[in-house]
């Protein structure tokens, strides 16, 4: 079997430099000679001993993941989380390409800090992502407390300091908001979340901000709060159409696309066409969205960036290093698709 001896005599290199560019130290190295070096490791069929080498230098190479609990529901749709799924992936896959892999687990979701704790007192693994995170999170404290790694897609209580990165979802829900301004709505409403969710609460934000840039009103009962489930969106809806018909809602904003497609078949149900008598935005784009009748208008989240930035900044947190930048936002797209039309002219001020 080729050895490290191998691979430096094959590269023309001493086998210090070998050890350096295939253990990823932090040591000057040059492009040309660490191509030299990866080259003819593949040539020979030079394989690591990554076992050995991590008992070395006491690491895992590890990340721990916590996968989501699914939600203690059955109703339709229910377990639906793709942007969960796609993030998990391309964490996996960031991950790789940084030389870690990801040791998912799942935590009794009313007590989580013992699992953490029991995964650092035995050296299962070398950092952490978070997701999911809630204000006063109780994994962020105890991570913080313990000045173990971790990064975090999401945000917790705004005085502690810990890396993360987000979807700015505030700027998202602002733009599809202007965007239903400009095709000329006026009366929109929001089925955001409940008030103890943060990315929730961002959202809403961002539909206040352009509401108020514009100078229009947000009468009562514009403003609706459910769970994420598809059942949410067709009970905001049927409130909505208890409205007389000239204060009902012409356009529609959600803070998911599940909830989107429950006011979508509420509409469906009761004889009001979407993309003709409504207009409807979701959140999230996940997969089914452009297969809809109409398609789906909604705010799609940049979650193989985010995946991304998150394993660059814990690299740099691993190597010691101070990483580039330790709070990012990362603005959706809009995806503009067929739920979205000027409002009726009956609904014209």
């Amino acid at each position: 079997m080729p050895t490290i001896k191998d691979v430096a005599r094959e590269a023309g290199v001493s086998i210090a430099t070998v050890s350096y560019v295939l253990n990823k130290k932090a040591v000057a190295v040059s492009p040309e000679t660490r191509r030299r070096v990866l080259e003819a490791a593949r040539r020979i069929g030079y394989r690591a001993n990554v076992t050995a080498r991590n008992l070395r230098s006491s690491e895992t190479r590890l990340i721990g993941y916590a996968w989501y609990e699914p939600p203690p529901y059955d109703a339709p749709f229910g377990r639906l989380n793709p942007i969960l799924d796609w993030f998990a992936f391309y964490l996996a896959r960031s991950a790789e390409q940084a030389g870690y892999h990801l040791l998912t687990f799942t935590y009794p979701p009313d007590d989580p800090t013992p699992t953490y704790d029991e995964l650092i007192r035995t050296g299962r693994v070398d950092a952490f992502v978070l997701t999911g995170t809630v204000d006063n999170d109780p994994r962020v404290r105890f991570l913080l407390d313990q000045a173990f790694p971790f990064v975090s897609f999401g945000r917790s209580t705004e005085a502690w300091d810990f890396p993360w990165v987000d979807t700015d979802g505030r700027a998202g829900v602002r733009a599809g908001v202007e965007y239903l301004i400009s095709l000329g709505h006026r009366r929109i409403a929001i089925l955001g979340w409940p008030e103890d969710s943060l990315s929730g609460n961002f959202r809403l934000a961002g539909y206040c901000d352009a509401m108020e840039a514009a100078g229009l009103p947000v009468p009562d009962g514009y403003v609706l709060r459910g769970v994420h489930t598809e059942q949410a969106g067709r009970e905001a809806f049927a409130r909505w159409m208890e409205m007389p018909p000239h204060e009902r809602p012409t356009a529609i904003v959600t803070v998911s696309d599940l909830m989107a497609i429950g006011i979508m078949n509420e509409a469906r149900r009761q004889g009001v066409q979407v993309g003709r008598d409504l207009s409807v935005i979701g959140f999230d784009d996940a997969p089914m969205t452009e297969y809809l009748q109409p398609a789906l208008t909604t705010l799609q989240q940049p979650i193989d960036e985010i995946a991304e930035a998150l394993i660059t900044m814990l690299e740099a947190i691993l190597n010691k290093e101070p990483p580039a930048e330790t709070n990012v936002l990362m603005p959706p797209r809009l995806i503009i698709r067929e739920s979205c039309v000027p409002p009726p002219e009956q609904a014209l001020p």
